[in-house]
C-alpha cells in the first residue's frame, strides 16, 4: 500500500494549488478554487454531460479517468497559464516529468501517463471532449464568481477562451445558457 499512499500524498497537493487565472482576475485567495476543485467540477460536468445524452460516442469511464489525470503534472510545475510566457513545449515537458514522477510509483503508472498524454494530444474523442470540458468548467466557474461579486476584473476573456475551444454544438448550447445567466445580461 505504500506506493498508493505516496502517490496520494503527492496528488493531495492539488487541493492547495490555486488556479492562477482567477487570482490574476482579482479573486481573493480565500475564495479561489484549487486545481482539485477544478478537477471535481470537470468530473461532475463530464458525468452529467454523458448521462444526459449530450456527449455521443464517448467512453464515460475513460473520459472520467482522463479528467482525473489531466492536471497531475501541476503538482510540481504549479498552474502555468498563458500569460506566464512559458513556451507550450516547455510546459508539456515540465508537466510530463511531474506525471512520470507520480505515475512511476504505481503499478498502473503507465496507464496513468498514457491517459495524460492522450489528453495533451487531443486526438481521441475522449480527449477532445475532456479538453472542451476543461474550458467549459472554467466558464461555469466564471459565472459563479460573477454571481458572487468576486474578482475585480472582467471575466469576458474566460468566456471568449471557452467559446474558441468548443466544437460540440451541445456544449456550445451549454455555454450560451451560462452566458445568459451572467449578471447584467439576462
Amino acid at each position: 500500500g505504500q506506493p498508493i499512499l505516496a502517490a496520494y500524498m503527492e496528488i493531495n497537493h492539488l487541493k492547495q494549488l490555486y488556479r492562477q487565472g482567477w487570482l490574476r482576475a482579482g479573486v481573493r485567495r480565500e475564495e479561489c478554487e484549487s486545481v482539485a476543485d477544478h478537477i471535481f467540477g470537470m468530473a461532475m460536468l463530464a458525468w452529467l454531460v454523458i448521462d444526459e445524452g449530450l456527449a455521443q460516442d464517448v467512453d464515460r469511464d475513460r473520459l472520467l479517468r482522463m479528467v482525473l489525470a489531466h492536471e497531475i503534472g501541476e503538482i510540481y510545475t504549479g498552474d502555468i497559464i498563458p500569460s506566464d510566457g512559458v513556451p507550450a513545449e516547455e510546459k508539456h515537458r515540465l508537466e510530463r516529468a511531474a506525471v512520470e514522477q507520480v505515475a512511476g510509483r504505481l503499478g498502473m503508472g503507465a496507464q496513468f501517463l498514457a491517459l495524460w498524454e492522450e489528453f495533451e494530444e487531443g486526438a481521441s474523442r475522449e480527449a477532445q471532449m475532456a479538453r472542451q470540458l476543461d474550458r467549459l468548467e472554467m466558464a461555469f466557474q466564471a459565472l459563479v464568481y460573477e454571481k458572487n461579486g468576486l474578482g475585480g476584473q472582467s471575466m469576458d476573456g474566460f468566456y471568449r477562451t471557452t467559446r474558441a475551444a468548443l466544437r460540440d454544438p451541445e456544449l456550445v448550447n451549454l455555454l450560451e445558457a451560462v452566458e445568459s445567466l451572467r449578471p447584467g445580461r439576462g
